[in-house]
C-alpha cells in the first residue's frame, strides 16, 4: 500500500490516554504532518484519573479535547452481546482488549464527523492485533478515512529513542517511565492484561505483583462466597436482588471475582498477524458471569439450540479477536445469538471460593427442565418401552456396517 500524503491531512483524531506513547504520538504528528490535532479519551473502566489528560492536552496544544465516559455503552453494546454468546477465544481467553476496540474506533470515527477531522490515529504496535482491530473498525465505518499509524512509520524503535524525543521535546516523563516497563498493560471495566519485557518467556512463572485485581487465590478468604445473579434474555440485571445498570454490576462482579481469587488466565495465543504471545489476564467478573450465563442456558435453550451456538462460538470469538466486530458475519451471528436468548430469563446462585467458580443452583419461569420426565422414581410421563425402538433406529446404520464388515 501506498505511504499517505503527509500534506493531505488536515486533521486528525487521536486515541490518546495522556501517557508517554501517546504524548509522544500527539506531538510526532503535530511535527511530521503538521496538521490540527484533536484527542479523544475513552473511559472504559480502567481505573485511572482522566482528567490529567486533558490538561497535558490542553499544555501541548491539542485544539479539541474529547474525554467520554463509555462505560455503560460498552457493556451494554459489547461485553453482554459477546456474553450472550458464551464467548472464549481458543477456549479460555474471555476477550478483555479485543471487545474495547471496536468501540474505541466507533467513537473515533463519530468526533471525526463531528469536528471535520479527515484522518484519524492510534498507538498501536506494529506486531500486535490492536493495530488490525481498530483500523477495520475505521474502514468498516468510513471507507475513506485515512488512518495514521505512527508505530508502523516512525524510527522510534527504542525505549530510549522515545525518552529522547521527550525530553528534546519537553513532554512530561514521569519518573516510573524513565526505566524499563516491567510489563505492559491494558485495562478496562471486563479485564487488565499484562503481556512483554518479565512475561516474555513462557516458562516462567509471573511475578506477583503482576496480578492487581484479584488475590492471590491461597490468600482469598477460607469460607466460600455466595452469589445470585438474575438474567433477562440472556443478560444479567441484578445481583443478590439489587438491580444494576450494566456497569455497576460488572463492576460489582468484579469486586466479588476479585476478592475469591476469580480470573486469573496465563496463556499463550495465537495472535491474528501470525506470532504466539504470553499474556496475563485477570477477568474477574466476567469469570463468574460465564459460567453463570450457560448454568441459565442450561434449563432454558434447547439441545439443539445450545449445540448449534457451541459450534458457532469459536467462529464468532475469533471474529472479534481478530477485528471483525463490524462485519456482516458477526452480526449475522449476533441475529441468530440473540434470538436464542428470548426465554433465556431467570436466577443462578454459584459459590467463588479460593480461585474457582461453582454453580449450586438455578430456577426459571421459563425452565424446560421436567421433573416428572427425569425422575428415578415411577412417572405417568414417560413410557420407557420407546426408548428400544429409539435405540434400534439409530443402531441401523451401524449394525449394516458391521454386517457388511464380518463378511
Amino acid at each position: 500500500m501506498a505511504s499517505l500524503d503527509k500534506s493531505s491531512v488536515k486533521k486528525v483524531v487521536l486515541a490518546y490516554s495522556g501517557g508517554l506513547d501517546t504524548s509522544i504520538i500527539l506531538r510526532w504528528l503535530q511535527d511530521v504532518y503538521q496538521c490540527e490535532i484533536v484527542t479523544f479519551t475513552a473511559d472504559l473502566g480502567q481505573g485511572e484519573e482522566l482528567e490529567p489528560a486533558r490538561a497535558k492536552a490542553e499544555m501541548m496544544g491539542a485544539k479539541e479535547i474529547f474525554i467520554d465516559d463509555l462505560r455503560e455503552e460498552f457493556v451494554s453494546d459489547y461485553v453482554f452481546p459477546m456474553f450472550r454468546a458464551n464467548a472464549l477465544y481458543e477456549g479460555v481467553y474471555l476477550l478483555g482488549t479485543s471487545i474495547a476496540r471496536p468501540l474505541i474506533a466507533k467513537r473515533q470515527i463519530e468526533i471525526a464527523r463531528m469536528t471535520g477531522a479527515d484522518a484519524v490515529c492510534h498507538g498501536a504496535t506494529g506486531k500486535g492485533n490492536d493495530q488490525v482491530r481498530f483500523e477495520l473498525g475505521y474502514y468498516a465505518l468510513q471507507p475513506d478515512i485515512k488512518v495514521i499509524s505512527p508505530w508502523r512509520e516512525w524510527d522510534l524503535t527504542s525505549r530510549n529513542k522515545l525518552i529522547d524525543f521527550a525530553e528534546r521535546h519537553q513532554i512530561p516523563i514521569a519518573k516510573d517511565k524513565r526505566g524499563e516497563a516491567p510489563f505492559s498493560v491494558d485495562a478496562n471495566l471486563l479485564h487488565i492484561s499484562a503481556e512483554g519485557k518479565v512475561l516474555e518467556d513462557p516458562a516462567d512463572e509471573a511475578p506477583d505483583y503482576v496480578y492487581s485485581r484479584t488475590v492471590d487465590p491461597v490468600d482469598a478468604p477460607d469460607a466460600p462466597t455466595t452469589v445470585e445473579i438474575e438474567f433477562e434474555k440472556g443478560d444479567a440485571i441484578a445481583i443478590d436482588g439489587q438491580h444494576l445498570s450494566p456497569a455497576a454490576l460488572l463492576t460489582r462482579l468484579n469486586e466479588l471475582g476479585g476478592a475469591n481469587g476469580v480470573g486469573r488466565l496465563d496463556m499463550v495465543e495465537n495472535r491474528f498477524v501470525g506470532m504466539k504471545s504470553r499474556g496475563i489476564y485477570e477477568t474477574p467478573g466476567g469469570t463468574v458471569l460465564l459460567p453463570a450465563h450457560r448454568a441459565m442456558e442450561s434449563i432454558t435453550l434447547d439441545r439443539e439450540a445450545t449445540h448449534l451456538k457451541d459450534e458457532l462460538m469459536p467462529r464468532y470469538a475469533k471474529l472479534i479477536y481478530n477485528g471483525f466486530w463490524f462485519s456482516p458475519e458477526r452480526e449475522m451471528l449476533q441475529a441468530l445469538i440473540d434470538k436464542s436468548q428470548e426465554r433465556v430469563t431467570g436466577k443462578v446462585r454459584l459459590k467463588l471460593y479460593k480461585g474457582s467458580v461453582s454453580v449450586i443452583g438455578r430456577e426459571s419461569d421459563h425452565s424446560l427442565y421436567s421433573m416428572d420426565h427425569v425422575t428415578f422414581e415411577e412417572d405417568d410421563v414417560y413410557d420407557q418401552h420407546d426408548a428400544e425402538g429409539f435405540i434400534k433406529l439409530n443402531a441401523l446404520r451401524l449394525r449394516l456396517e458391521a454386517m457388511r464388515d464380518s463378511q
